[in-house]
């Protein structure tokens, strides 16, 4: 007479334990190690995960496919912008660095009353690190990442350097805690295995924050042989090279979680992924190392328009996801999540204060990520420049360019997610409302550094002064 009540008990067993794991994913998990690896003008689509079927990228499928996909995770249109809000949790308009990249010729940086993710995660107990590009500031030392709450940093200061010797028209960009290092090896490939070295060396006791920022695969378009035989079978020659350059980034990706699994770190790291804007697609955005006004850019960025530099969706929403086994159910996230919520979120995740922080446009997205809650941001905001902004509130995207003769556009992403039909004579109503919304940004705004320094470097060329701090390398060797 009891036998019937066995699988009872074992459905009342099964439905507890599902209970509980759900309850996990939901909570917040003490002192994670936080693998942060973000890719260099990576295209939407130039991944497995989103569609891609020339260019084979297994490991990041895996991960995408294991942990949250992310169907609208947004950055800035830039890199210095993306890298800027990464790192401070706060939009780029709010310190100056809302326009174009910090050039090589220029002297100004990521402002040093802002509190930044190494600092925060640090003092949390943290191990800090970056390998890979920086460029929130290169003329003077009180702007490189040793400076700004890293333990640890290899890699480049500025943006764009060849891919072999490591330098920027002649002068070298790689460095090692802040000495330069001339050394031989595809820049990709370095980063890797400097990234497994820092693991195999860590002590797991102390959580980790490795920050791994590729600088691939923006231009100049360059890859091993091995990786472009690997890619033969592409007849368009940009594109193969540009095949070459992901493959080999997915694969020493795959290395470093093969080097978290061994050192027995893996099953308490987030891994979070993601291109730093949306892939070239404008010859004039690509970088100044290369001319590739007569090659075919090679960067997909699916239904999206346009790409890096742009405010259309193609340069501001990009390839992402986050993976952490038993901590985050595998699925499409569609809640939006912005770059500047990663800093709030890996805050809350390690216990750590953001107290001495300006106040932060970051928001805690973790259970968003974890299992796919609706997600509490409503708005994101493109930019904000003296020229020109952009603003989403809910499913509607404003974009105003400033600069007469003034235009406006307005989208319903949901349904045009290709922003192919302008709204903006449809709802004047609700075009006054965004760009009022954009108004008040811009009245909270810091003037461009870009522009003021522009007219720096503009003064100096006039008077035949030289444009860079020294001749051999970026930084002030006097400046502690």
């Amino acid at each position: 007479m009891k036998l019937p009540f066995i699988p009872f008990v074992i459905a009342l067993v099964a439905v507890a334990h599902w209970s509980l794991d759900s309850t996990l994913a939901q909570e917040k998990p003490g002192k994670p190690h936080i693998l942060h690896i973000v890719a260099d003008d990576l295209g939407w689509k130039d991944v497995g995960f989103n569609g891609c079927t020339d260019i084979k990228t297994p490991n990041l499928d895996q991960l995408a496919a294991s942990g949250a996909k992310f169907s609208q995770f947004y950055v800035q249109s830039m890199c210095t912008q993306t890298r800027a809000a990464l790192m401070t949790g706060r939009y780029p308009f709010r310190y100056g660095l809302q326009t174009a990249v910090i050039p090589s010729v220029s002297a100004y940086g990521l402002d040093t009353e802002e509190r930044l993710m190494p600092e925060v995660l640090k003092a949390a107990g943290y191990r800090t690190a970056l390998i890979g590009k920086w460029h929130l500031g290169h003329a003077d030392r009180r702007w490189w990442p040793r400076q700004r709450g890293f333990d640890y940093h290899y890699g480049a200061m500025i943006g764009e350097l060849d891919y072999f010797t490591h330098e920027e028209h002649g002068v070298l960009d790689w460095y090692r805690d802040n000495e330069q290092v001339r050394e031989e090896g595809y820049t990709t490939q370095l980063l890797g295995s400097d990234a497994v070295k820092l693991i195999e060396s860590h002590d797991p006791s102390t959580p980790l924050y490795l920050y791994l920022a590729f600088n691939a695969p923006h231009t100049p378009y360059q890859a091993p042989q091995e990786y472009l035989d690997r890619c033969a079978s592409i007849e368009e020659p940009t594109r193969r090279t540009y095949a070459a350059m992901v493959t080999c980034l997915d694969d020493e990706i795959g290395r470093v979680i093969a080097a978290l699994d061994k050192k027995g770190m893996r099953k308490n790291t987030l891994i979070v992924f993601h291109s730093d804007n949306g892939g070239t697609k404008n010859a004039m955005f690509a970088g100044v190392m290369a001319d590739v006004s007569k090659i075919r850019i090679p960067c997909d960025n699916g239904p999206y328009r346009d790409g890096k530099a742009s405010l259309f969706e193609g340069g501001t929403r990009v390839c992402a996801f986050a993976n952490w086994p038993g901590k985050i159910e595998a699925g499409e996230v569609d809640g939006l999540i912005h770059g500047v919520d990663l800093f709030t979120t890996f805050a809350e995740l390690a216990g750590a204060s953001t107290a001495g922080c300006k106040p932060l446009d970051g928001m805690d997205v973790w259970k968003t990520i974890a299992t796919g809650a609706a997600s509490p941001r409503k708005e994101i905001v493109y930019n904000v420049e003296p020229f020109r902004g952009a603003v989403r509130s809910g499913d509607w995207k404003l974009i105003w360019r400033t600069m007469l003769p003034s235009s406006v556009d307005l989208y319903h992403l949901p349904e045009d997610p290709s922003e192919e039909k302008n709204l903006a004579a449809d709802h004047p109503e609700k075009v006054a409302a965004m760009q009022e919304r954009l108004n008040v940004l811009a009245r909270e705004a810091t003037k461009p550094l870009f522009l003021l320094d522009q007219f720096k470097v503009i003064q100096k060329n006039m008077a035949g002064e030289p444009v860079l701090p020294i001749e051999d390398g970026f930084g002030d060797p006097e400046t502690p």
